[in-house]
């Protein structure tokens, strides 16, 4: 299959890997093929692998059954900078970086923290009235605020006239709550310093785990939620 084959869907399936890095079938079966079978996403995924497309790979040592885990291959990143008119250098794509996120110790925070952005992405789709804007991923994050704070991810969120600029902490509950509430003081020193005072958004995986951060945010961060 040459490019000339790809649908404006597999190019956005393309773009998505590209930003989040890793997706697993369930993810990439909600964002874009909604109200279709997961035969329908699977047969299709297989068929960009097929051709260079995409790769995917099971994280080693697990027991438990887990879906398949997409990432770019070398063929949709060569694909993703003809488009873009660079080279698969500038995009960021090293070959042995995707092979090494197999073995990385990261892998759930990154799987997670895509988990969440579908959520918003599905639950935009699925809410009248309702856009997400604005996605930032954390390699932009930490280009733009990496000197004060170091954010998983940005969002914009536009709901009926009502337009919702927020930061993004993905915790996985390996932190200690005095080190997340350092990071909220960080927050509060960049709302300080740029009249930027965005809430902080913190999804919370660990039961039980309480966002304690919100007492020691103040208005500049204007608190923490979890979800």
């Amino acid at each position: 299959m040459g490019t000339t084959s790809l649908t404006e869907r597999d190019l956005r399936i393309l773009h998505v890997l590209h930003t989040h890095r890793v997706l697993t079938t369930p993810q990439l079966g909600e964002l874009f093929f909604s109200g279709t079978s997961s035969r329908a996403a699977q047969r299709r995924l297989l068929r960009l692998a097929a051709d260079g497309f995409t790769d995917r790979f099971l994280p080693p040592h697990t027991h438990a059954r887990v879906p398949y885990h997409w990432i770019l291959g070398k063929e949709g990143a060569h694909t993703l900078a003809d488009r873009w008119g660079t080279t698969m250098e500038e995009i960021g794509y090293r070959a042995q970086t995707h092979r090494d996120l197999r073995l990385s110790s990261q892998l759930d925070h990154v799987t997670g923290l895509a988990q969440t952005y579908v959520g918003f992405a599905s639950g935009a789709r699925a809410t009248q009235g309702a856009v997400l804007q604005r996605w930032w991923f954390e390699a932009r994050c930490r280009t733009t605020w990496g000197h004060h704070v170091r954010p998983d991810g940005y969002l914009r969120w536009h709901q009926n006239g009502t337009t919702l600029d927020a930061f993004m902490e993905y915790d996985t509950g390996t932190e200690p709550l005095s080190r997340v509430e350092t990071k909220v003081s960080r927050y509060r020193d960049l709302a300080e310093e740029t009249n930027l005072p965005s809430p902080v958004l913190f999804v919370v995986t660990t039961p039980g785990r309480p966002p304690r951060c919100a007492a020691s945010s103040g208005s500049a961060a204007r608190g923490c939620r979890s979800t």
